[in-house]
C-alpha cells in the first residue's frame, strides 16, 4: 500500500530544517515504506521542482556528510507541492483531488497528515480536514501529527482535544514531543527494564531524590515575542521536563507497546502531589536572566521566568517520601539534558572522621544531550593515602561506544513510528490533560499577590543565587557539571 505524508506548513522552518532532512536519511537507509511519498501544502507558490531545488539546499546544510547527491535525486522524484491556504474549504477539496488522482491514482493508501503550522491552525486544519472526508479510513489508515504545544493550558487542551476527536479517533493522533524520540530517552528505558542490577534498587529504599535539569546557554533572541507568552514553565516543564519524569517514574509496562506504555507514564502524573496554599512559595522557584527585557518584543517590564525550579513528590508506593527536583532555564552555564539518580548514603560510615555530605552518594547521571551516555559515580580509595576516599565514575558514552556512527535525529524515529502505526512515544489525550494540570496551578500562583519573588541571574550561571541556597537548605546539592563524557 502507498503512504502519503502530507506536510502542512512546508514553506515554514521546521519542515526544512528536521522533516524533509529526516524522511531524506531515513530514505537513504531504506527504512521508509516502499512507495513513500511526500507532499508539502503552505500558501507560498511554488511548482514541484522549484519546491525539489529549495529543499535540496537545505537539506543538504542540515545532513552534512551524510548528503548524498544520488540518494537525494531518487528522493526528490517522491517529494510534491500543493498551494493551499489552512482557512480555505476549496484548497482542501483541491488538495483532496491531487491526492487521490495524480499522487495516490485512486488505489488506496496510507495517508499521515503533519500539522507543521502555528498552533493557533491547528483546529482549522483538523476541522477543514474533516469536512472535506480527508480522515475517513474506507481507503486506507489516516492518521494525524500534532506538533507541540498542545495548547497553552488546561482549557485550551481540552478544547483542542475535543476537536481533533470528532474528527480523528484518538488511536489516530500522534502528540509529538520530540525529547521522546532521542536514543537516550529510549535507552533510559532500556537501562530499567532490561537490566537486573538497577531495579531492585530504582525506589525509595535507595535513592535520596532525582534531578532533571534542562538547560539552555542561549538566551530568547529574536523569539522574545513568542517566549514573552510562554515562559519556562510552558516552553519546557508541561511536556519535556514531565516526559522525562513519567519514563523515569514508571512501572514496567506488561508488555512493550503503546497502550501499555501510556498507562504507566499516565499513573506517573495521577501520582503527582498538587501543590497549593504555602507550597507555591516553598516548592518552586523562579527567576528572569538579567537582560531579558532589552530582548526583541519584550515589555521593559515583564514578569515573565526564564528559569524555574520545582520540587514534585510522586506520592505512590515506589516514590513515596522521594523529591523529584525539575530544573530548567534559558541563558544558563552551558547546554545540557540530564537526569541525576542520587542515592542515600550507606546507613553507616565506617571510613574517616569527618562529616559527610550528600555529595558523597553514589549516583546515577544520565545524560540525554550534547554529550550523550551514562556515568555512575562511586567512592574509591585513593592509592598511598590510608583511607582517604575519592568519588569516581564508570561512564559509557555513545560516541565513544559507536565511533563513527552518528545519533539518528529525534525525528527520524518518530516519524518512522508514526507511519508503521506506534504511538509508544506520543502523548496521548489524558496524558496531555494531567500535565497541564499540574502545572496550571503554577501558572496561576505566579501571577497572584502570593507569588514567590522574580529573582534575576546574570546569563551564564546555573540560575539565581537562591536555587543553590533552596537545595542548601534541604541539605542537596544540585549536580552542576557541564556534560564530560567523551
Amino acid at each position: 500500500m502507498p503512504h502519503t505524508v502530507v506536510i502542512f506548513g512546508a514553506s515554514g522552518d521546521l519542515t526544512s530544517r528536521k522533516l524533509i532532512p529526516a524522511l531524506y536519511l531515513l530514505h537513504q537507509k531504506g527504512r521508509l515504506p516502499k512507495e513513500t511519498r511526500v507532499v508539502g501544502v503552505a500558501r507560498t507558490p511554488f511548482s514541484h521542482d522549484a519546491w525539489r531545488a529549495e529543499l535540496e539546499t537545505s537539506t543538504k546544510k542540515f545532513t552534512g556528510k551524510e548528503f548524498d547527491a544520488t540518494a537525494w535525486q531518487t528522493f526528490a522524484s517522491t517529494i510534491f507541492y500543493q498551494r493551499g491556504d489552512i482557512d480555505d474549504a476549496a484548497s482542501f477539496t483541491a488538495l483532496k483531488s491531487f491526492l487521490e488522482t495524480d499522487i495516490e491514482k485512486g488505489a488506496p493508501a496510507s495517508r499521515l497528515y503533519y500539522l507543521s503550522t502555528s498552533p493557533t491552525l491547528y483546529e482549522a486544519a483538523i476541522e477543514q480536514l474533516g469536512a472535506a472526508g480527508m480522515a475517513e479510513e474506507s481507503q486506507g489508515v489516516r492518521r494525524i501529527i500534532i506538533e507541540k504545544p498542545f495548547g497553552t493550558n488546561l482549557a485550551s487542551a481540552k478544547a483542542l482535544n475535543i476537536a481533533t476527536h470528532k474528527v480523528f479517533s484518538e488511536k489516530q493522533v500522534y502528540r509529538i514531543d520530540h525529547y521522546l524520540g532521542k536514543e537516550t530517552v529510549q535507552n533510559l528505558l532500556v537501562l530499567r527494564f532490561a537490566n537486573t542490577i538497577f531495579e531492585p534498587i530504582w525506589n525509595r529504599n535507595y535513592i535520596d531524590h532525582v534531578q532533571i535539569t534542562v538547560a539552555e546557554e542561549v538566551e530568547v533572541g529574536s523569539r522574545g515575542g513568542y517566549y514573552d507568552k510562554s515562559g519556562v514553565l510552558r516552553d519546557m516543564f508541561q511536556n519535556h521536563i514531565l516526559q522525562l519524569l513519567m519514563i523515569t517514574a514508571m512501572e514496567a509496562p506488561v508488555r512493550y507497546q503503546a497502550d501499555f506504555i501510556r498507562d504507566e507514564k499516565v499513573k506517573v502524573l495521577r501520582a503527582i502531589r498538587p501543590l497549593s496554599g504555602a507550597d507555591f512559595a516553598n516548592c518552586t522557584i523562579r527567576g528572569q536572566y538579567a537582560g531579558y527585557r532589552e530582548a526583541k518584543d519584550v515589555p521593559p517590564d515583564s514578569n515573565v521566568a526564564t528559569f524555574a525550579a520545582l520540587k514534585l513528590q510522586v506520592d505512590n508506593w515506589r516514590w513515596n517520601r522521594v523529591p523529584f527536583y525539575l530544573r530548567s532555564g534559558k541563558a544558563m552555564s552551558c547546554r545540557t539534558t540530564q537526569i541525576v539518580i542520587q542515592f542515600k548514603e550507606p546507613p553507616q560510615l565506617l571510613f574517616g572522621d569527618g562529616p559527610r555530605s550528600n555529595l558523597d552518594a553514589n549516583k546515577l547521571v544520565i545524560q540525554i544531550q550534547p554529550a550523550e551516555g551514562i556515568q555512575i559515580h562511586f567512592l574509591t580509595k585513593v592509592p598511598d593515602a590510608g583511607m582517604k576516599l575519592r568519588m569516581t565514575d564508570l561512564n559509557f558514552s555513545f560516541s565513544r561506544e559507536y565511533v563513527g556512527k552518528s545519533l539518528p535525529d529525534a525525528y527520524q524515529r518518530l516519524l518512522l513510528d508514526a507511519l508503521n502505526g506506534d504511538a509508544s512515544l506520543f502523548a496521548r489525550s489524558d496524558e496531555v490533560e494531567l500535565a497541564w494540570g499540574i502545572i496550571d496551578p503554577i501558572l496561576a500562583a505566579w501571577q497572584s499577590p502570593a507569588a514567590p519573588p522574580l529573582e534575576f541571574y546574570p546569563p551564564g550561571q546555573w540560575g539565581p543565587d537562591l536555587s543553590d541556597q533552596w537545595m542548601h537548605e534541604q541539605k542537596r546539592s544540585w549536580f552542576d557539571v557541564c556534560p564530560v563524557l567523551h
